[in-house]
């Protein structure tokens, strides 16, 4: 390499570095928004080819991005049930709507930021797994909301994803934390978006024997993330299946 490229090199790579330095004080200080635009250059720049520290990073920005507003939306709904506050009805109806298509925005945001960067270059399995199984999620936020041909966008969109993200991480290991999550949030997807409780049980159920059966034979790391999921896909299941009178998960 010319010393001119090598300059350059040294200048892009300090550049990302300070950008996702400032990425985490934006973290620290709940800056989700400044966190988000301090991380989308270095998705354009490094596309797919994250260390597991930089997804998770990525991850944390784009959820804290709609938590809050997912968050909103479900506050205001409990309110509007409540009889006392029926003289307000178009107020509040009028305020969640604004909040339900800023999270569809943002939602979109995410999905086009992914789909333009991550997923054109991403390689390894486990990283082009994440990356699938994150548009489903965010299609997945947006169904939660929206109503007519959105509805049916986020809702085919979700599925799809979570579908080739099970497909291209199918060789990850039982107890892998991406293969886990995976079947966590589709099998929620089924269960709370398409409404199929018995598709949503069929999902844990599978992810949740096989991760039991290997998960003696895993690392110390390995098994506390796989742990953590493992309890969700338990609860999940707990709560599901007492709606077919079944209650029989066994514990970790």
């Amino acid at each position: 390499l010319s010393i001119r490229r090598q300059r350059q090199m040294c200048i892009r790579d300090r550049d990302m570095e300070e950008k996702i330095f400032m990425a985490r004080v934006a973290e620290q200080c709940e800056r989700y928004d400044d966190m988000v635009e301090f991380l989308r250059p270095i998705l354009k720049e490094k596309g797919g080819d994250f260390t597991v520290e930089e997804r998770n990073l990525l991850s944390v920005g784009f959820k804290n991005l709609i938590g809050g507003k997912r968050t909103a939306i479900r506050t205001i709904a409990a309110i509007e049930q409540n009889p006392k506050y029926t003289k307000f009805a178009g107020a509040l109806t009028a305020y969640k709507r604004k909040i339900e298509l800023e999270m569809q925005k943002n939602c979109q945001d995410i999905i086009d930021m992914i789909k333009a960067d991550a997923m054109k270059s991403s390689s390894d399995i486990e990283g082009k797994a994440f990356f699938l199984k994150m548009v489903g999620d965010y299609y997945r936020y947006m169904a939660e909301s929206a109503q007519g041909d959105v509805l049916d966008k986020a809702r085919n969109g979700a599925l799809q994803n979570y579908k080739e993200a099970e497909t291209a991480g199918k060789e990850l290991a039982a107890c892998n934390s991406i293969k886990l999550g995976l079947a966590l949030n589709f099998s929620v997807f089924y269960y709370e978006v398409m409404q199929d409780s018995k598709q949503a049980c069929q999902l844990a159920e599978t992810a949740l024997q096989e991760a039991m059966n290997k998960i003696d034979d895993v690392d110390e790391e390995t098994f506390r993330d796989a742990k953590s999921i493992i309890e969700l896909l338990k609860e999940n299941l707990t709560l599901w299946k007492e709606e077919e009178g079944e209650n029989n998960i066994e514990d970790l």
